[in-house]
């Protein structure tokens, strides 16, 4: 009985992604105007003004800031990365693990600190 505990617990841990159990589906991003002045747009379709701090969704793809502040970028893209848990992921975990990672695309990530170009 107890071997099945254990082999349970490690089945379920290895089922698991690293970055799936430690990262939430969004991230937090300080976005600010390279100016300093107030900045204000869309992020994918979702509203923001800066200098602040925005909540964005974890996914496989570019979040695209566009901007109707004048003087600043039109369009900004920040550009999706590998969360480092993900790959500790592939080591320890293998491939059930990892597959969970993408498969709930909890392993993107984004800077943490977004600055627009603005003149």
């Amino acid at each position: 009985m107890k071997s099945i505990t254990v082999a349970a617990i490690v089945v379920a841990v290895g089922l698991t992604g690293c970055a799936s159990i430690l990262n939430d589906k969004t991230q937090r991003i300080n976005v600010s105007a390279s100016n300093g002045a107030e900045i204000k747009g869309t992020v994918n379709g979702q509203p923001f003004a800066g200098p602040g701090v925005i909540e964005v969704l974890r996914e496989n793809k570019d979040k695209v800031f566009s901007t109707e502040t004048a003087g600043c970028s039109r369009e900004f893209v920040a550009p999706k990365s590998v969360d480092t848990k993900f790959w500790i992921n592939i080591l320890t975990g293998g491939v059930l693990g990892s597959s969970t990672d993408y498969g709930t695309e909890k392993m993107w990530k984004y800077d943490d600190q977004v600055v627009i170009p603005c003149k």
